[in-house]
């Protein structure tokens, strides 16, 4: 597996993972925006020529917020968003980040472990957070990395 920056050519595969993760799924114009945003980080999970998951992130002075981390499902359960993740906290550590924080859906159980193996602790939760289903978001936070 290679981590390489998103490029044009996987706006269309990563907007199909989009709309199989999220309940609003970022657009294809949304996710081009991003390739020539200063303060963004789109990393690429990819295997040969097949892309397997996604990353993204947004850093201003030195905090990092964690967008969204997605994997097309037939590759999860196999360590893509654990090295999405950790490729992720290596760029905010380059770029000088004090702290990365995201958020997760309270029944995301394999995500929040996946967080907290990582070293990230639960900061608090944000109340009907996501729509479609409607549920909470619990925050999480990484210091020191």
């Amino acid at each position: 597996m290679q981590i390489v920056s998103m490029t044009a050519e996987h706006v269309s595969r990563l907007a199909e993972l989009e709309k199989l993760c999220f309940s609003e799924p970022w657009s294809e114009k949304s996710l081009t925006e991003e390739i020539d945003n200063p303060a963004a980080c789109f990393l690429v999970a990819m295997q040969q020529d097949e892309v397997l998951g996604y990353g993204g992130m947004h850093t201003v002075l030195g905090e990092s917020y964690v967008d969204n981390i997605a994997v097309f499902p037939e590759f999860r359960g196999h360590g893509v968003g654990r090295t999405l993740m950790a490729a992720l906290i290596e760029k905010a550590r380059e770029n000088g980040g004090v702290f990365i924080t995201l958020e997760v859906r309270t029944s995301n159980l394999p995500a929040i472990a996946m967080y907290r193996s990582l070293g990230f602790t639960e900061a608090g939760v944000r109340r009907n957070f996501y729509t479609e289903p409607r549920e909470d978001a619990l925050i999480f936070t990484l210091l020191n990395f």
